[in-house]
């Protein structure tokens, strides 16, 4: 496969798990805790309001770094 085809791909993935933690960030804490339950770990938010913000930061960035490699690899 094309390397650029495969990071295209990827790019795309990623701007969708940007998306989704953008949209539903109670949802991906959620998952994201419990995984941890499942490996034995306990993980509980200090300030949820907080967590979900810095969640939803993190799903605009990962739109963002996705958006620039779509331009990037376009241009080049």
């Amino acid at each position: 496969m094309d390397a650029r085809i495969l990071l295209i791909l990827f790019t795309l993935v990623s701007a969708a798990a940007g998306f989704f933690l953008l949209l539903k960030p109670s949802l991906a804490i959620e998952i994201q805790r419990r995984f941890y339950l499942k490996i034995n770990w306990k993980m509980e938010p200090v300030s949820m309001a907080k967590e979900i913000r810095n969640t939803r930061l993190m799903g605009v960035f990962l739109i963002c770094i996705a958006i620039f490699i779509i331009i990037y690899i376009f241009i080049i």
